[in-house]
């Protein structure tokens, strides 16, 4: 189990970026845009970063639903490799068996 600290935090920067998503692409298109001025770019610059850091896509970090695991994600099952081959091994996940040959 990861620490329920780091859960939480990462679950806070989920929450954040979803918030500032629009604004954040919106400056990033006047930034981008080679039709604004160079006044605009700054000024859409300077809003970009007066924006939490938790704020962007980036910061986010993938991590398994059921530890929390951010190591050996496997993004098709939303679980670390672990737990993923438990729950194979199991039976739980349809269509999934473990190879043998």
């Amino acid at each position: 189990m990861a620490k329920t600290s780091l859960v939480y935090r990462n679950l806070k920067r989920v929450k954040m970026s979803e918030k500032y998503s629009n604004a954040r692409n919106k400056c990033k298109e006047i930034i981008m845009s080679k039709e604004t001025s160079m006044d605009e770019k700054m000024q859409a610059l300077f809003k970009l970063q007066e924006m939490p850091r938790n704020s962007a896509k980036v910061r986010i970090r993938n991590r398994c639903r059921i530890t929390g695991r951010p190591r050996g994600y496997y993004r098709k099952f939303d679980l670390a490799r672990n737990e993923l081959r438990d729950m194979a091994s199991f039976g739980e996940i349809p269509g999934l068996k473990k190879s043998s040959w």
